[in-house]
């Protein structure tokens, strides 16, 4: 693994919620940098997202992840408002530190849904890219495609690392939503990896690790805006 910089610390995400720890790993070989916002569940520092990182690190690519405040005081989920002006806050302190990589910005979950949202709404002019890492499409047994209506509004370049067995993403829905924005999505379907990139061994066809698949699958992404 390339030697990356490790910076702690903490920013305001609201003048109401307060604070909220990040974690900003920089590779001294970085081409780019993603800020990367954690699922609903569990929190920047949970296996899945180390290992998220930890992978793009590899591959030459600084993460800057972070908390929303609902997990950084634990108890129930805030406000749609909240959490966005949290991806606002952490795009703006993210660019704060690393002035000259180019930016993008996503994340697994929840947080990358929370991302797109906010993109839809703001335009972040220095902005490269978005790349969602189990993009929920729709909730566990619901499929449909209402969380996608929004796509439109965002013209960037995306990349979308989705598990065939995700059940939050079902297949068919996801690969038309794709093809119907096909000028700025680009899908990436990881065999037999579930939301939480677990993956079945036995049936899986490649033997590549699921998280080095996905790391230099969007080093390829970055590579070709950048």
């Amino acid at each position: 693994m390339t030697k990356a910089k490790y910076t702690e610390g903490m920013f305001l995400a609201t003048k109401d919620k307060g604070e909220v720890s990040f974690l900003l790993c920089v590779p001294k070989d970085a081409i780019a940098m993603i800020v990367l916002g954690h699922g609903a569940g569990a929190g920047m520092r949970h296996k899945h997202m180390e290992d998220i990182a930890q992978s793009l690190e590899s591959n030459k690519i600084a993460t800057f992840r972070y908390q929303f405040p609902f997990m950084e005081r634990g108890g129930g989920r805030d406000a749609q408002s909240v959490s966005l002006a949290t991806v606002q806050a952490a795009i703006d302190k993210a660019r704060s530190l690393q002035k000259n990589l180019p930016l993008f910005a996503g994340g697994h979950s929840f947080g990358g849904r929370m991302t797109s949202l906010y993109c839809a709404e703001k335009s972040i002019e220095d902005l490269c890219g978005l790349i969602f890492f189990s993009f929920p499409l729709h909730p566990s047994g619901k499929p449909d495609t209402k969380r996608a209506q929004h796509f439109a509004q965002i013209q960037k370049p995306m990349l979308f690392l989705s598990g065939t067995r995700d059940k939050l993403a079902q297949l068919d829905l996801l690969q038309s939503v794709c093809a119907e924005h096909a000028q700025y999505i680009s899908l990436h379907l990881l065999d037999t990896a579930d939301h939480s990139f677990k993956i079945l061994k036995r049936s899986r066809k490649s033997e590549k690790n699921i998280y080095d698949e996905a790391a230099e699958t969007a080093f390829e992404f970055i590579q070709s805006l950048c």
